[in-house]
């Protein structure tokens, strides 16, 4: 067990020690063991938590928590030698032991056996929700299923997780592999002089001198589409984007066949079951009631945003035309106008306010939020990471270890695209001891420059806010049983509630004084800046809300209403957008092979639960503001009530306890700059 590094579960993962030839020989001990210990369970007969359900979670947690690893690892460092490789190569093996575990008729009737014990009525509510969970993911796993189907089912299981996982592998390496080598600096005008200097940077490190380097990462390729004054290289830089892992690139990074066979088999696998379609399968474990409930959702808000949407658009037309001199504004102009127009209007460039948040003001900055909210202390410690760039936290209260996380903030080669947060262990008791939880918050920021420290642009530090968020719903758990505690068992579309109720601090005055510091003068930022930021914080809202719907729409009826094997799907996009969207990209444009939310992660029909969750943060946040800010009370009433209970009750009571009320929505828009809308 010591010769492994991944069957050590005495503290936190061993990274400087595993290699890919761990990952088979752990998981042959791991599954053999989990097996054993269901044979175990059933031949004892039981009918008690103890004898049912702990077992099988002791078997489970170590499966979860050495896989969890790897596949860390796979997303963090998937371009090591042999790691993806071993990683791909034990997908099948994994998704075949969770469906079989799902599909033992003998197991399913011990927990059976658990829920029907008198002796249950007096269980606490976080084991009644597991068990409850779990009846309801055996029927979900195909339990009921005659043999034949069973073995279907099983069949489509392992098949779609190895889609998934080769989906977001293609995107990372369309992502990657393009490069462009600029020789002359004036082809790189009105583009900001760190960005550049990072863009050199990286040229030297690739053997090339003198040049710069420009690529798909969001580090390297917001700049251009913001700031470069040569249009035809935001349109090299657009068009090579919109076109990853399409048939426009290579045949082994081109995802178009992979969108089909996985509309196809998420259909089988829901017709099995005995829905209608996926999107009914997908909200079966959701808020959200039916597919048409969440179309009518979102269609209802869109029809109060695209006004402002069009009124958005309409500006950024005639000032690309009377002030740029762009008679079309075309897809790769908007992120360039928009930013010129803001300049116009509030007298502020996005860079001029990234001088202002300095890495380590930003992090001390967002400890001190949650103290002052939680009473909570963040102290950072030495432990093993993957790569230098990580760093592992712990957080406390009253002394008293709670939990911990690392943080792994700049992008590099070999890093999946965008920002999450994942879970390394969740808080139990166990022989009465507690478990601390601790989580992976990783992020994909310019990283710093010589020995400057990295500066983040305010919605970085946004997004920074929001996997805090995620993390602070997974640390501060009061829960003890694994399979509610921390974001366990939360319903999808309410666990993006405590990430964006997060981000509302970054626009408070008293918070962004704690956290600011100009990286020439070391002055907080000013109060001027702040109320023209402040003023800004709606620019083009209508225009950002509806390109979420358009993406949400677009998801929701390619899982409801589409047929896998005929459906067009670039069609079925322009569809949705002649509905709700005011931009209209080129007809090159493949956003759908890069949607790796919906084809690569778990958002598949379930896209729409940022906005959904947006309700419930945004009338979240209102009772802080009616408090007057970061106030400790409210914060110990969230606490209390949200993130102290986990998946341990739905989602719905949760936020009823804290606000007293059912969601209402008009805090979203009120924050959003929509309160009215034209012609409504």
């Amino acid at each position: 067990m010591t010769t492994n590094p991944l069957l050590d579960f005495s503290d936190l993962p061993r990274f400087a020690a595993i290699k890919p030839e761990h990952i088979t020989p752990a998981l042959d001990v791991l599954l053999a063991n989990a097996r054993a210990a269901i044979d175990k369970v059933i031949a004892a007969g039981g009918d008690d938590w103890d004898s049912v359900a702990e077992p099988l979670s002791d078997a489970t947690e170590q499966i979860s928590r050495a896989w969890g690893v790897v596949g860390h690892l796979n997303g963090v460092m998937g371009n090591t030698d042999g790691l993806r490789d071993a990683y791909n190569a034990e997908i099948p093996r994994i998704s075949a032991f969770f469906t079989e575990l799902g599909q033992n008729l003998d197991l399913y009737a011990r927990f059976k056996a658990v829920a029907a014990n008198p002796a249950f009525a007096g269980a606490s509510a976080a084991r009644k929700k597991i068990i409850e969970n779990d009846l309801r993911d055996f029927r979900l796993s195909g339990a009921e299923l005659p043999e034949a189907d069973k073995q279907r089912f099983a069949a489509l299981s392992s098949r779609l997780a190895e889609l998934s996982n080769q989906f977001s592998q293609n995107v990372m390496d369309a992502t990657d592999s393009f490069a462009l080598y600029i020789d002359d600096v004036a082809e790189l005008a009105g583009i900001p002089q760190d960005s550049i200097a990072m863009y050199a940077a990286l040229a030297e490190a690739d053997g090339q001198a003198g040049k710069y380097k420009l690529g798909l990462q969001f580090p390297l390729l917001f700049p251009v589409l913001q700031y470069a004054d040569n249009r035809a290289l935001r349109e090299k830089l657009y068009e090579a984007n919109a076109k990853r892992a399409s048939e426009f690139g290579p045949a082994e990074q081109d995802n178009s066949a992979l969108i089909r066979e996985k509309l196809q088999l998420a259909a089988e696998e829901a017709q099995l079951l005995g829905f209608g379609n996926y999107a009914e399968l997908s909200l079966y474990t959701k808020m959200a009631e039916s597919p048409q409930q969440v179309i009518d959702f979102l269609r209802d808000l869109a029809r109060r945003a695209k006004p402002y949407a069009e009124q958005d658009r309409a500006e950024l037309e005639a000032f690309a035309r009377d002030e740029l001199g762009l008679d079309t504004l075309q897809a790769w102009d908007i992120t360039y106008a928009a930013e010129k127009l803001r300049v116009a209007r509030y007298a502020f460039s996005e860079h001029e306010v990234k001088q202002y948040f300095p890495e380590p003001k930003v992090l001390a900055g967002l400890f001190s939020v949650v103290h002052k909210l939680y009473g909570i202390t963040v102290e950072q410690k030495d432990a093993e990471t993957w790569h230098e760039d990580a760093r592992y936290y712990q957080i406390f209260k009253d002394g008293a270890l709670l939990g911990g996380f690392y943080l792994d903030l700049y992008a590099r080669d070999g890093k999946r695209p965008g920002a999450w947060m994942d879970d390394v262990r969740g808080r139990r008791l166990k022989n009465g001891t507690v478990q601390t939880p601790v989580a992976y918050l990783v992020c994909n920021f310019t990283r710093p420059l010589g020995d400057k420290p990295a500066y983040f642009s305010h919605d970085e530090v946004t997004t920074l806010f929001h996997e805090f968020g995620h993390g602070l719903h997974h640390l501060l758990t009061r829960v003890d049983e694994l399979g509610v505690s921390g974001i366990s068992g939360v319903e999808w579309d309410a666990v993006e509630l405590p990430s964006q109720f997060m981000e509302n601090f970054c626009w408070e005055w008293d918070v962004l004084q704690g956290m600011t510091a100009h990286a020439d003068s070391g002055e907080p930022l000013p109060r001027a800046l702040y109320d023209k930021m402040l003023a800004a914080k709606n620019f083009q809202s209508g225009m950002q809300t509806v390109r979420q719907l358009e993406f949400s729409l677009f998801d929701m009826l390619l899982y409801t209403d589409a047929k896998p094997e005929s459906v067009d799907w670039l069609a079925l996009l322009e569809t949705v957008r002649d509905e709700v969207a005011v931009n209209r990209p080129p007809a090159y444009n493949r956003f759908p092979n890069s949607f790796s939310h919906i084809f690569g992660g778990g958002y598949a029909a379930g896209y729409y639960s940022y906005k959904w969750a947006e309700v419930l943060s945004a009338d979240a946040y209102a009772a802080f503001e009616e408090a007057g800010g970061a106030n400790p009370e409210v914060g110990r009433q969230f606490w209390d009530e949200i993130l102290a209970v986990g998946g341990s009750r739905p989602a719905l009571e949760s936020f009823r306890a804290f606000r007293g009320r059912d969601p209402q929505i008009d805090a979203l828009l009120r924050h959003s700059g929509m309160s009215e809308v034209a012609g409504s």
